[in-house]
Parts: C-alpha cells; sequence; structure tokens
C-alpha cells in the first residue's frame, strides 16, 4: 500500500498494525496541518483493507504539549484558526479504526485532547496527564469536554478539568485513563503488543462492537467542540486569558484577577 507522507508525520505498517509517529520533539505540539495529517492518514489506512489497529505516538520526551501558544495568532484570527483545527479533530473520532495512544512524557492540554481522541491509553509511572486549561485562563478543547467524563467519568473529569489537577500514570490507570502500564519508557512497545493483540481478533465483530460502544459519540464532539471554541473566543480576549498564557511562556506562576 502506498501512504501518502508528510513532514511531521511519520507512518509505518507492520502486518495489521500502523504505527503514526508524531516527530516535532521534544514537546511534540500539535497544529492544524500535523491534525489532518493525522486523520487523513487513518482514513487512508481505514480504507486499505490491511491495517486494523493504528498506535499513535510521538517521538522523544513527551507524547503532545498541545498547542505551542509561542506562534499562535491573535484575536479573530485565533479564533478561526481554532474552528479550523477543532474540524479537523472532530475527524479523529469519525475514523472507523481502533487507536492506541502510547503517551510517554506529558499528553498536557489540547495532547490530552488528542490522547483522549483515542480508544486505548497505554502509559508508565512517569506519564503525566494535565488538563491546564483553568491556569490558561480559558476554557478547556479538542473534545475534551465529552471525550473524557466519558472515559474516567464526570466528577474525576472535573477534578482534572475544573481544578487543573495533574495525574501520573499509575493514577491515571487507577481512573481507566490509561489502560495499560507499562515500564518506563516501553510505552510505545506495550502499545504496539496491545494492538497486535487487537488486531488478532475478528476484525469485522471489533469494528461491529466498536461502533455500538461508540453511539453518537462523533456527533456529540462535534457539539461540544463549538462550545469550546466559542468560550475559548472571548476567554482568551480576557485580561486572565492573557495573563495565563504569558505566566506560560514565562514559565511562572499566574496571577489571575477575574477580569
Amino acid at each position: 500500500m502506498s501512504l501518502p507522507t508528510y513532514t511531521d508525520l511519520r507512518i509505518e505498517t507492520d502486518g495489521h498494525v500502523a504505527l503514526l509517529e508524531i516527530a516535532r520533539p521534544p514537546a511534540n505540539y500539535f497544529d492544524r496541518p500535523l491534525i489532518t495529517a493525522i486523520a487523513d492518514a487513518l482514513d487512508a489506512l481505514a480504507e486499505d483493507g490491511t491495517t486494523r489497529v493504528a498506535v499513535l505516538a510521538s517521538e522523544g520526551k513527551h507524547f503532545c504539549a498541545g498547542a505551542n501558544f509561542g506562534t499562535t495568532a491573535e484575536g479573530a484570527d485565533r479564533a478561526a484558526e481554532s474552528r479550523r483545527l477543532y474540524t479537523e479533530g472532530a475527524r479523529l473520532f469519525s475514523s472507523p479504526l481502533p487507536v492506541i495512544a502510547a503517551v510517554q512524557g506529558s499528553a498536557v492540554g489540547g495532547g490530552l485532547g488528542l490522547a483522549c481522541a483515542a480508544d486505548f491509553r497505554v502509559a508508565s509511572a512517569t506519564s503525566r496527564f494535565w488538563s491546564n486549561f483553568a491556569r490558561l485562563g480559558f476554557h478547556q478543547g479538542f473534545g475534551l469536554s465529552v471525550s473524557l467524563p466519558r472515559i474516567i467519568g464526570p466528577q474525576a473529569a472535573s477534578r482534572m478539568l475544573v481544578g487543573a489537577e495533574r495525574i501520573d500514570g499509575k493514577q491515571a490507570f487507577e481512573l481507566g485513563l490509561a489502560d495499560r502500564l507499562t515500564e518506563p519508557g516501553s510505552e510505545r512497545e506495550g502499545a504496539l503488543a496491545y494492538a497486535r493483540e487487537l488486531a488478532a481478533l475478528a476484525p469485522l465483530a471489533v469494528r461491529s462492537i466498536r461502533e455500538t460502544l461508540r453511539g453518537d459519540l462523533a456527533q456529540r464532539i462535534v457539539e461540544a467542540l463549538d462550545r469550546e471554541a466559542t468560550e475559548q473566543t472571548w476567554l482568551w480576549e480576557t485580561a486572565d486569558g492573557h495573563e495565563g498564557i504569558a505566566a506560560s511562556l514565562e514559565r511562572r506562576e499566574p496571577r489571575f484577577t477575574g477580569r
């Protein structure tokens, strides 16, 4: 099978398993072209008739730190680009392929959203999961309003979203956010082993069962993304929104005023 080639996304196939590797180390920030590339690759792999399971991994120290606020646009341009990015992100929830995320290091902000777009997550004790939006001064995005409560329940999700609670891999495993726990540095190997197990099952049954369990998830994600983008747009323009992002870039504690 001939797959498209991408600058920051490497694709390898081995039998019925495909590996998609984000190649923007060390933080592996995403933008719309990268999310589009992942969605396009998953679509192509689903159509080829050979791939049954995909593993999403990243090169370097961290899985994904979300968007890079040091390079994002401002004002109306940021809001419009965010909606375009979320349109592509919604496609990840519509893929018929089961996806396993190999989470080494940190999955932060939108990176947590990307990890939660996968069906399963493999982590280690040194993995970190953090919805840091309340510390940045704006609303969560990437469908986390739906995906995170669906995975770990509404109360635990509230602690992570409202309370900006950061958890490690062991805590994630206890909550069900991580489905398997491996030794540090073995997250990718663990995810690939898990993928081979799933790929050995009856593929038509797997897709059918998965479709039943997911139900209207893709549509609920689209609706959530619309609200998330709307809330982010006005919060970005508040004093706290500017302060939160500035504090993050300057690596200091934010000083919020409620304005």
